[in-house]
């Protein structure tokens, strides 16, 4: 998996201005919320200047370089959807390791012992599980779960 094809999947997801008086993220634009980046002018956001965010504040951090391909998708969907954290934990919970956040050498190998089609699962049930304790389920659960069910699709047809 390439950043730039992580990428362009996300842009299925995330494309497109919106300043949704229901949404936690408020304005937002390619994915981009003026809450998160309130430095920056989310309505003339580019999609260039997205992509360039989108490596240096996801795709780094979550060290998407050095998972399976699919997975790497996964992680970094989940992490501009919720959170790296919270993305990060949630993988750590769907292996069985200490659900601390950060990625070292325990998650890495746990995950590398399994693969890539269970933890890929493991990690949406887990995702799935934590979005319907949101708040916002209610208002936002349709969009997120077909968001989840494109990620399973393509969980097939990278593993």
């Amino acid at each position: 998996m390439t950043f730039d094809l992580a990428f362009d999947r996300l842009m299925g997801s995330e494309g497109s201005y919106v300043n949704n008086p229901s949404d936690p993220g408020g304005e937002t634009n390619w994915g981009i919320s003026k809450r998160s980046y309130p430095n920056v002018d989310v309505k003339n956001l580019t999609r260039e200047e997205a992509k360039a965010i989108y490596l240096r504040d996801f795709w780094t951090r979550i060290n998407g370089d050095e998972m399976y391909d699919g997975v790497a998708f996964q992680v970094f969907d989940f992490a501009v959807n919720s959170g790296i954290e919270t993305a990060i934990r949630k993988l750590q919970a769907a292996v069985g390791v200490a659900d601390d956040g950060h990625w070292g050498p325990v998650s890495k190998a746990r995950v590398a012992a399994m693969t890539e089609s269970d933890v890929i699962l493991r990690l949406n049930a887990q995702r799935l599980r934590f979005m319907t304790k949101l708040t916002n389920w209610p208002n936002a659960s349709r969009g997120w779960a077909r968001r989840i069910a494109d990620n399973l699709e393509y969980g097939a047809e990278d593993s």
